[in-house]
């Protein structure tokens, strides 16, 4: 069996075949133009198979590393395919990033049940389980195609309570226009200030906002003119996936961020998504406020490498360490910004 990867040019294309497979929105063009705008390269890549057919495909995330390692690959919860040939197409693609950009290894992180035969088969293509992770594989996948009253009823009480509360409120929810970005985004900035953590400059967020267009809605709670919540989304046909929210001290008071983001579940069910991802859980505080939204947890398959270069060991051993460099000088500089009022 011969299967052809050629790249893939066009945007309004790429993103019909993503979503004809019903992939991930990190896989979505927008998302890896943010990427290579901010540090990254992209190579989009279609399989076909020997009639010429297209059966799926790869955004393939590549990063340059210090010498001796070349760049490292990158898939984020891909790649996608037609049903019962996903494995197929991920053998494919790795066979065509060895050779085309001599990466040290083929990093994914795809978006299958851990217990399921897709993630059953990655050994036998190569790959191996790793600790380096970058998207989290435990997390909480809500299932739009339930009625909002089945949603609900499986929700905490406690939940259930403060989105009643919250909507009694004097607040108003919706989706922000670009102009209102700087608004949520300084409520980021003091998020990230109380939880200690790092990110982005603006410029990144107002990308993500442009590149992905209504694949990226940001939805907020107001009070008044201010913004005392938000939550930003992105989302393909199928699935949407939370990437950053945050609210003021006067958000957490008012419970704001229960009713803003039901008001968000709403709306996706309503667009016609069919899986709403939590994009993570950990064991801290924000992880317990989303595990009152259902009584399950999920597990999809992680976080897997395939070595492409005998240099593979040094590599896996060295990510970790440089990993949290990163996190505490990003701590360390988002903490000088608070003081510096930026």
């Amino acid at each position: 069996m011969t299967l052809r990867v050629t790249p893939c040019s066009d945007a309004v294309s790429w993103n019909e075949t993503v979503n004809r497979f019903r992939g991930h929105p990190q896989q979505l063009w927008g998302w890896g133009k943010t990427k290579a705008d901010h540090g990254w390269r992209v190579d989009r890549v279609l399989v076909s198979d020997e009639a010429g057919a297209v059966i799926g495909c790869a955004q393939v995330l590549l990063r340059s590393l210090p010498f001796p390692f070349r760049a490292l690959a990158y898939i984020p919860r891909g790649p996608q395919g037609e049903p019962g040939r996903e494995l197929d197409v991920l053998d494919a693609v790795g066979g065509y990033v060895k050779s085309t950009h001599s990466a040290v290894a083929l990093t994914i992180e795809p978006d299958w049940d851990a217990d399921g035969k897709l993630a059953a088969g990655l050994p036998g293509l190569g790959f191996r389980s790793s600790d380096n992770t970058i998207l989290i594989g435990r997390t909480l996948i809500l299932d739009l195609q339930r009625s909002l009253e089945d949603l609900s009823g499986d929700m905490s009480k406690k939940h259930r309570q403060y989105i009643r509360k919250s909507g009694r409120e004097d607040l108003t929810y919706r989706r922000v226009t670009r102009a209102e970005i700087a608004k949520c985004l300084a409520v980021y900035k003091l998020t990230a200030q109380r939880a200690n953590f790092g990110i982005h400059e603006d410029a990144y967020y107002l990308d993500i906002f442009d590149n992905l267009g209504e694949d990226s809605p940001v939805y907020a709670a107001f009070k008044g003119d201010d913004v005392v919540a938000f939550l930003w989304l992105s989302t393909s046909d199928y699935t949407s996936f939370e990437l950053y929210g945050g609210m003021t001290e006067e958000g957490e008071r008012l419970r704001a961020n229960y009713a803003l983001k039901w008001h968000a579940i709403s709306d996706m069910k309503e667009r016609g998504i069919t899986r709403y991802d939590f994009n993570g859980l950990l064991n801290d505080g924000v992880s317990k406020f989303k595990m009152g939204w259902a009584k399950h947890e999920d597990q999809l398959a992680g976080t897997w490498d395939k070595p492409l270069s005998p240099l593979y060991p040094v590599f896996s051993t060295a990510l970790p360490l440089a990993k949290t460099g990163m996190r505490k000088a990003r701590g360390v500089l988002a903490a000088v910004k608070g003081r510096l009022g930026r």
